[in-house]
């Protein structure tokens, strides 16, 4: 264990009111691809940038596409959770841990047991139809072909915040208010340039802001510690 991880583990056994702030960091090393590293989905080749695909216009316009997309890149596998997320549950029962704020949309956080999470951009284990807004399990959405249609017509998504589309209100407060009363605020998993959802640890009132990433972040001068490497391998230690 080396010095950083040392001073980790002695944070986190002097706090009792955690907040985790993750991003798709948390979830590579468990197989899930992000997006913006060098072999993630925005350096991959399509007919149109996945960020334009992930719009909720392109999806109203062109839901084939979107389709093709999503049976590709988004279908859910059967990935397990990894030691971060099995951390972090594991604090929640203890006590220690009062929420796990995500920008993944994979579930991976309910898999491991934690149970107040708060999905900034939605999921894909719902779906729903776009027109009447029945809902459907996920797998008419996961194990299907082509675009899934509702009885009334309309083209069922899934439960996930698209691009153009405004985060949930309820969400964003209970974020905040989760942060600003936080002790310790762990940053996990992310580049923070994902808005409003980056903004948010602008709430963090405490002395114990720490950043667990692989690369640098722009809240990296703020933090109390900072720790450049994968985060699976760093939790696995604590």
């Amino acid at each position: 264990m080396n010095e950083s991880i040392r001073q980790l583990k002695e944070l986190v056994e002097a706090s009792d009111n955690i907040v985790f702030f993750g991003g798709a960091g948390v979830s590579t090393e468990s197989g899930i691809p992000d997006f913006r590293s060098v072999d993630g989905l925005y350096n991959q080749k399509y007919a149109y940038p996945p960020e334009r695909i992930l719009s909720h216009s392109f999806f109203e316009r062109n839901p084939e596409e979107y389709y093709r997309f999503h049976h590709d890149k988004l279908r859910l596998t059967g990935a397990k959770p990894n030691a971060a997320h099995l951390k972090l549950a594991e604090w929640e029962r203890q006590g220690k841990l009062k929420a796990v704020i995500t920008q993944n949309i994979d579930g991976l956080h309910q898999a491991a047991g934690s149970r107040n999470v708060i999905e900034l951009h939605g999921t894909l284990l719902r779906s729903y139809c776009a027109r009447c807004r029945k809902e459907y399990p996920y797998e008419i959405i996961n194990d299907g072909t082509g675009v899934p249609r509702c009885g009334c017509g309309g083209v069922i998504r899934p439960d996930i915040v698209f691009y153009e589309e405004a985060l949930n209100e309820d969400d964003l407060a209970a974020a905040v208010h989760y942060i600003r009363e936080a002790d310790m605020l762990i940053i996990g998993g992310t580049s923070l340039v994902v808005y409003p959802a980056a903004g948010l640890i602008n709430y963090y009132r405490g002395d114990k802001l720490v950043l667990v990433n692989k690369g640098e972040t722009s809240q990296d001068s703020y933090a109390n510690l900072v720790i450049r490497e994968k985060i699976g391998e760093v939790f696995s230690q604590l």
